[in-house]
């Protein structure tokens, strides 16, 4: 027998006595807009899952800000091509809710998949946002958070304010940003995301409406009304404080986030997602506590609203790959892996099991101030105007809020002007985005 036949023999033999080949995994593409020790993270949680089970592979891709990974969704589903899933930011959901046919919602992928689902394990502040009115999940919440206030202890010492003592109310936190100036750091607080935290959160927190129509959650004729007189005031005093750098405008989005890790900034206001980064970068001890309020208004301080993002399913897939996500979000909630996410990254566990299993463990014992975001949130039953928003285009309405508000900290608009106009414009677009809706 010749050399090449006798090796294909043997090739043979062997692959009978081995069976067939393992099939290759059906690939799953995660479309994301984490970075640093976040996005750490979201490659493990792909790599355990891939680890766990041969069918599937999970490929986390990096796609830019919120707001870019979102867009180019889209566009991906557009030209026939898009990933199985995206991660949206919580200000895209009534976009996504629009998409007709180019998203499959999440309660509709359980079911068909047989996997057990049941929305009632879930967190209700972080479920309600991306849910129907009658409580079918539309996406997966994911990195669910709120704003806080962390505060830097040594810079607090150094202005010989008690390094245990944040502010509590509005009128306190600018006493103490003027201190802490004066304790030689180049700012007293900033803020990141600022519609978020200054403006959406504010109003929740103070129990005042964002938008008609309970914020857009009970229809979309929704019409924007934040040009009140306490927001009015309080923008005014951040116009105020500017001046002298008791708060220091940075930006849009995250840019002030460094500000603070460097010890520029004694105070900032920002997602609880942003705890990972501090504990990972800050040279400094730091601690995280409650939003501040005004002690005049009424009802205040009520409870803050979600932030963060979910994951979205796109639509135009086959049904086995849709099995694959469906196993994949039955793992995403398994409370091993949520209470890991949550401790690694300060992000809320989105199951009422997580939470229970960190308390405990005695996780908040040992890390104070990392249950804040959860408090804040639940402590009061949520009203019309703290239950969270859904409004049509509000991607753009806040860049027009962040535009206002630059103007006003800048001196070139008083507060109420500016936030007359942002009113105006922000309407428009949601008459423009109701107005191109099927």
């Amino acid at each position: 027998m010749k050399p090449t036949i006798l090796a294909a023999a043997l090739a043979g033999a062997i692959a009978t006595m081995l069976g067939p080949a393992a099939a290759e995994p059906i690939e799953l593409q995660w479309w994301h807009a984490m970075t640093a020790v976040n996005g750490e993270r979201i490659n493990k949680i792909a790599a355990d899952f891939n680890a766990a089970q041969s069918e599937y592979k999970v490929v986390p891709v990096f796609k830019g800000s919120y707001a870019e990974t979102m867009t180019g969704a889209i566009a991906a589903y557009r030209a026939g091509n898009p990933p199985n899933i995206v991660q949206v930011f919580e200000v895209g959901t009534a976009t996504m809710m629009a998409a007709k046919g180019a998203v499959k919602p999440v309660y509709q992928l359980m079911a068909d998949s047989g996997e057990e689902f049941d929305p009632a394990a879930y967190l209700p502040a972080v479920t309600g946002y991306y849910s129907t009115a009658d409580g079918k999940m539309l996406s997966f919440p994911f990195n669910s958070s709120t704003p806080v206030a962390y505060w830097n202890k040594d810079a607090f010492k150094k202005a010989g304010l008690d390094p245990d003592k944040p502010p509590k109310t509005w009128p306190e936190t600018f006493d103490v940003a003027k201190k802490l100036r004066g304790g030689g750091v180049s700012c007293g607080f900033t803020a990141a995301w600022v519609s978020w935290t200054q403006i959406e959160n504010f109003s929740a927190w103070h129990n005042l409406p964002l938008a008609t129509k309970a914020n857009g959650l009970e229809g979309p004729e929704a019409v924007l009304e934040f040009n009140n007189p306490t927001v009015a005031r309080h923008v005014a005093n951040l116009v105020e404080a500017q001046k002298d750098k008791s708060f220091d405008y940075g930006g849009r989005t995250t840019e002030p986030e460094g500000k603070f890790i460097s010890g520029d900034c004694g105070m900032i206001q920002n997602s609880i997602g942003f705890y990972g980064a501090v504990k990972a970068g800050a040279k400094f001890p730091f601690g995280v506590t409650e939003l501040p309020y005004y002690p005049d208004i009424k009802g205040a301080p009520q409870n803050s609203i979600i932030g963060g993002a979910s994951l979205w399913v796109m639509g135009g897939k086959k049904p086995e790959e849709y099995k694959g996500v469906a196993k994949f979000f039955t793992y995403l909630s398994g409370t091993d892996v949520q209470r890991a996410w949550h401790e690694a990254t300060g992000y809320l566990p989105i199951t009422k099991a997580a939470y229970q299993a960190t308390k405990e463990s005695g996780f908040y014992d040992k890390n104070p101030g990392t249950e804040v975001a959860i408090i804040q949130m639940t402590a009061k039953p949520p009203t019309e105007n703290s239950r969270g928003l859904r409004l049509g285009n509000l991607v753009q309405i806040r860049d027009v809020i962040a535009e206002d508000l630059e103007a006003a900290v800048s001196g070139k608009s008083p507060a109420k002007a500016a936030l007359d106009d942002a009113v105006s414009r922000g309407n428009a677009l949601l008459r423009q985005f109701q107005k191109n809706v099927p």
